[in-house]
C-alpha cells in the first residue's frame, strides 16, 4: 500500500540526482579513456615508421590534438638510437645491408666479400684459376740489408718451396738480389731505415697471411747449419707450440737461459735462471718465453701479436716478455725447439743505420731507443691492464701475475 501510494512528485527527485551521478561518472570515465588512449595505441600497435609521416600530417589536420607530437617523439627516439643507415636498409628489401658482412661491406652481398689477402703472385694473362701452380703454407720474412746477401741466400736454401719469401729491405737496394733465381719469386718491400717490426706491423696484417698456418719472423744475421724448415714444423706440432724459436748454440754469448739450446730433447717449454729472476717458474724468462730474433707464430697467436704491437716503438724490445698474453697456458705453447737450431752472429747491421748525434757513435743512439723502448712499453701494457681491470670494477693489486 505504501508504494502505491507514493506520488510522481515524489519520485522526480531520485531520478533526478541518479541521472546527474550517471552523467558525471560518464563524463570521467570518458576523461580518462580519452587520456590514456593515444599512449595506449601508440606502445600497443605496431606501426610501420613508413607510415608514421602520413599520420602525423592527416592526423594534425583532422583533430589539432597532441597524438602527432607523440607520434614524431616516439619516430626521434627510434632514430636517434640506430644507425640511420642500416634503418634505411632494414627497410628497403629491394637494398643490400648484410650485418654478417666486415664492418664497412654491409652494403655488399656477402658471396662478394673477401675479407683476407694474401702474397701469391698472379699473371698478368690466361685464366685466373690457372694461376697458382702451388699454394705454400707458410711464410718466412727476412729484413735484410745488402751486405748481407750470402748469409740470406743460405738461409733460404733451407725453406722448401712450401713457403713463401718476403724481404723487407732497410737499405732501399732491391734489385741486386735478382742474382739469386729465388728472389726473382719472392716478395720485396723496400723502405729505408726501417725495424722489422715496423715492417710487420704494416705488412703482416692478419688478414693478409692468414693463408699461412706458421708466420716466420726472422733477422738476417743467423746461422742455420743445423736447421731444417721443414722438421721444425713437424716438431711445432708435435708439441703444440703456437709461438715458438729454434735453440741457440749454446757456447755463443746468451741473454737468456730459455733460448738456449739443449741436446738432449726435441723441445723445451721452461728453464731455471739466475736467482730472483723468475717470480713464477711458469712466468718469463724461464717460461713462456722467446726472444724476438727468429720468433715463429702459428695464425691464431699472430693476429694477437700483431695487435700488441705498437706503431712508435719500432724496436720490438719488451714484446718477448708480454707473448704469453696471446696464448694460454703460455709456459705450454710457447717453448723452443732444441733438435732445430741455429747461431746468432749478432752483426750490428741496423745499428749501423742510425745516425750519429751528441758525440755518440750511430749504433750507440740506436741501442739507447731499444733500452727506451723495453720501458715504454713495459709501462703502457702495465697502465692498459690496470684501466681494464678498473673498469671492470676489479682492484688490480689482488690479481696473480698469471
Amino acid at each position: 500500500m505504501g508504494i502505491l501510494s507514493r506520488s510522481p512528485v515524489n519520485r522526480k527527485p531520485n531520478e533526478t540526482m541518479r541521472l546527474i551521478v550517471t552523467t558525471f561518472l560518464g563524463v570521467v570515465f570518458g576523461f580518462f579513456i580519452g587520456v590514456s588512449f593515444p599512449a595506449l595505441s601508440l606502445t600497443k600497435l605496431n606501426i610501420p615508421s613508413s607510415l608514421l609521416p602520413t599520420i602525423q600530417i592527416s592526423y594534425t589536420d583532422d583533430t589539432n590534438s597532441g597524438l602527432s607530437s607523440q607520434i614524431k617523439d616516439l619516430s626521434s627516439a627510434k632514430n636517434s638510437n640506430s644507425n640511420p643507415n642500416q634503418d634505411q636498409h632494414l627497410n628497403d628489401t629491394s637494398k643490400i645491408w648484410a650485418t654478417s658482412n666486415p664492418k664497412g661491406a654491409e652494403r655488399l652481398p656477402p658471396g662478394i666479400v673477401a675479407a683476407t689477402s694474401d702474397f701469391y703472385p698472379r699473371r698478368l694473362w690466361g685464366k685466373p684459376s690457372e694461376d697458382l701452380t702451388s699454394q705454400p703454407k707458410y711464410l718466412v720474412t727476412f729484413t735484410v740489408g745488402y751486405d748481407q746477401k750470402m748469409n740470406i741466400d743460405t738461409a733460404v736454401k733451407k725453406f722448401s718451396d712450401n713457403f713463401t719469401f718476403l724481404l723487407f729491405h732497410y737499405d732501399g737496394r732491391t734489385t741486386e738480389w735478382d742474382e739469386f733465381e729465388w728472389s726473382k719469386r719472392a716478395i720485396h718491400v723496400s723502405v729505408r731505415k726501417q725495424t722489422k717490426w715496423w715492417y710487420a706491423k704494416r705488412f703482416l696484417h692478419p688478414d693478409i697471411v692468414a693463408p699461412y698456418d706458421y708466420i716466420f719472423i726472422w733477422d738476417e744475421d743467423l746461422g742455420v747449419e743445423h736447421f731444417d724448415a721443414e722438421e721444425y714444423i713437424k716438431l711445432v706440432r708435435k708439441h703444440g707450440l703456437e709461438i715458438s724459436q729454434p735453440g741457440l748454440e749454446p757456447n755463443k754469448g746468451l741473454t737468456w737461459q730459455m733460448t738456449k739450446r739443449r741436446g738432449d730433447r726435441e723441445v723445451h717449454k721452461e728453464t731455471t735462471e739466475k736467482p730472483g729472476w723468475c717470480t713464477d717458474p711458469h712466468l718469463p724468462p724461464c717460461a713462456g718465453f722467446v726472444e724476438i730474433m727468429a720468433p715463429v707464430f702459428s695464425r691464431d697467436a699472430w693476429r694477437c701479436v700483431w695487435h700488441m704491437i705498437q706503431n712508435d716503438l719500432v724496436h720490438g724490445w719488451g714484446l718477448d716478455f708480454a707473448l704469453r698474453k696471446c696464448v694460454e697456458p703460455a709456459h705450454e705453447k710457447i717453448g723452443v725447439v732444441d733438435s732445430q737450431w741455429i747461431v746468432h752472429q749478432t752483426v750490428p747491421s741496423l745499428g749501423n743505420q742510425g745516425e750519429s748525434a751528441n758525440g755518440k757513435a750511430p749504433w750507440q743512439g740506436v741501442r739507447e731507443r731499444c733500452k727506451k723502448e723495453w720501458t715504454m712499453f713495459q709501462s703502457r701494457f702495465a697502465n692498459a691492464e690496470k684501466a681494464y681491470f678498473e673498469s671492470q670494477g676489479i682492484d688490480p693489486s689482488s690479481l696473480t701475475a698469471h
